[in-house]
């Protein structure tokens, strides 16, 4: 087999490949330029970069390629040059051409928002297509992505269809066979020795993701949502780390429940000089870092109204999300379990009955719930909350809201609707908990008309925070005509800051979170300076109202001096780290 036969019968494949080699370099240079110096990626180390980068879109182009090889392995070159295939193989190159172009325009924006290549963010986009896509639209130029894409494409194939799609020489079919045999030996070798990581050698994380391939990194997120621990993971006996746990755990307060070496409940007597069986409100504010809100330093003048609540409650000067996602944040709040790597455990299999707050309020004679503003079967949220004792009420039972956009009704409407539901819990003479999340302050930042600061439409980060205050003064300004409100304690938390983005492999400033107990005429104001991490909430609050309890909770009372200091637990990506 002559190799000008082979290359002339193979040449569509390596024309798109060198399509494909030239726009990854030229988005990897453009992701460099608008991201990598700011993080402080060096020029000089570009030839690396570009270097692993090139080694990586090769390995990539090995798995792309494979339904186009098994094409012309099966499809001789009499069929192959028929003017009506060639036809359609015009038609699919400039396809080919233009996902790879759009393709490149939504790794470029995800990069802004992520700092990093696809992951598994990405891959949740796609198990969520009607939210997501309808965010996209409305976030992001869409419209004049596809346009440019499809004018360069046109241009492109253009340019160089007399390249791709010469008439191509005969090769047997054993020939072809060969060839085919020779690729999927080339992608066994790739498999089994080479991982989208392989080549990510720099200790700054940036530059390791301008290295990376995206679609690798997809598949690469994918295919390890739900990781084999012992083999991915260095690991110690059971028996040890059971036994390191209970230590560390116990050191904190509470007395071992159970005698058995896996047994990490601890149990804690109520204690009478407590508040007392208050009612308790978590209001989980999406996407508001501690570096929007004043209260924590910054002068923009973002949140009065949490400003001016923190003048009156306990504030946590020091409070950490335990990720980077809403689930994660919800995961700790509502569970005081760790961070584990990849994937919340809300959204894996067998989540129902675990241990959680909503169990230890429930065994106290509360109502428990999970209230949201959108529809609860994202992220598997309706599906963890209700399989785990919490009663669920979501976007579908809150009628005719004065706004609401593809996440879910406003804030106020949010709130509104909290305010109703809690009067009806009070009426059934039950003191009840309840975890609102909230959904405005989320890109595509819409928000109801006649505010001041906040437009409208397309109004921003900072508009989003605006409004999320907004809607959050008005509920405290609302509550004091309910009967229950003088027997609540109220807590206000983010699930997370709005970007987590930085040279760091873990960028710690921006998991610092804004922390708000208030317990109107029954907790003194004051500020906390002890570290807290979300997963604490729930033993100090359980600390704070005195209630007995037995739970695994890895959470510390950090009221409590023996539980200040603990290390606090933070998942980003596939990692875990801790302070």
């Amino acid at each position: 087999m002559k190799i000008r036969t082979l290359v002339g019968f193979y040449r569509p494949l390596l024309v798109v490949s060198g399509i494909y080699l030239v726009i990854s370099a030229l988005l990897r240079l453009g992701l460099w330029w608008c991201f990598g110096r700011p993080a402080a990626v060096a020029v000089t180390q570009l030839p690396w970069i570009l270097s692993a980068g090139l080694v990586n879109d090769g390995v990539q182009l090995l798995y792309l390629l494979v339904p186009f090889s098994l094409y012309r392995w099966l499809l001789p070159a009499r069929f192959f040059n028929h003017p009506r295939h060639r036809r359609l193989l015009g038609a699919v190159f400039f396809l080919v051409i233009f996902g790879l172009l759009y393709l490149s325009a939504a790794e470029y924006f995800f990069f802004d928002e992520f700092d990093s290549r696809f992951n598994l963010v990405a891959v949740d986009y796609l198990i969520y297509p009607h939210e997501v896509l309808v965010n996209i639209w409305d976030s992001y130029p869409v419209a004049r992505v596809i346009l440019a894409a499809l004018l360069f494409a046109a241009l492109l194939s253009k340019l160089t269809w007399r390249w791709f799609a010469p008439e191509a020489a005969p090769l047997r079919f054993r020939e072809r066979g060969r060839a085919l045999v020779a690729h999927l030996l080339l992608v066994a070798v790739a498999a089994a020795g080479f991982s989208t990581d392989t080549l990510a050698l720099s200790a700054n994380r940036v530059s390791n993701e301008l290295g990376a391939n995206g679609i690798g990194s997809l598949f690469k997120a994918f295919l390890t949502n739900d990781l084999d621990y012992t083999r991915h993971y260095r690991t110690i006996e059971d028996d040890r780390a059971f036994a390191l746990a209970r230590e560390h755990l116990l050191a904190a307060g509470g007395a071992p429940a159970g005698a058995e070496p896996g047994d990490l409940n601890r149990s804690f007597a109520a204690n009478p000089a407590g508040l007392g069986k208050l009612n308790v409100v978590v209001i989980v504010e999406e996407s508001l870092g501690a570096d929007f809100v004043g209260a924590y330093g910054d002068s923009r003048g973002l949140t009065p109204n949490f400003d001016r609540l923190a003048q009156t409650g306990l504030l946590f000067g020091n409070a950490f999300a335990a990720g980077t996602r809403t689930v994660r944040g919800l995961e700790a709040i509502s569970t005081s379990f760790p961070p584990i790597p990849s994937e919340s455990i809300i959204k894996r299999p067998g989540s129902e009955g675990i241990a959680n707050w909503g169990r230890v309020m429930t065994e106290n004679g509360y109502h428990t719930s999970f209230l949201y503003g959108g529809y609860g079967y994202f992220d598997n949220m309706n599906h963890f909350f209700a399989g785990n004792g919490f009663a669920v009420s979501d976007r579908s039972d809150i009628d005719d809201p004065t706004f609401a956009n593809i996440w879910g009704v406003c804030d106020e409407d949010l709130f509104r609707h909290a305010l109703n539901y809690f009067d009806g819990l009070h009426r059934q003479g039950k003191p009840f908990f309840s975890i609102v999340m909230t959904t405005s302050n989320h890109k595509p930042f819409t928000f109801p008309a006649g505010i001041d600061g906040v437009p409208p439409e397309g109004g921003g980060r900072s508009a989003g925070v605006r409004y999320a205050d907004h809607a959050l003064g008005r509920l405290f300004d609302e509550a004091p005509d309910h009967a229950w409100y003088d027997d609540t304690l109220f807590v206000v938390v983010a699930d997370h800051d709005a970007r987590v983005y930085g040279r760091a492999q873990i960028p710690v400033e921006h998991y610092r979170i804004p922390l708000l107990f208030l317990a109107p005429g029954r907790l003194p104001a004051g500020t906390v300076p002890a570290a807290a991490s979300q997963l604490d909430i729930a033993p100090t609050v359980l600390g704070l109202l005195g209630l007995g309890y037995t739970a695994p909770f890895y959470g510390q009372n950090v009221l409590n001096p023996a539980g200040a200091g603990h290390p606090i637990l933070m998942n980003h990506n596939h990692d875990v780290a801790f302070i």
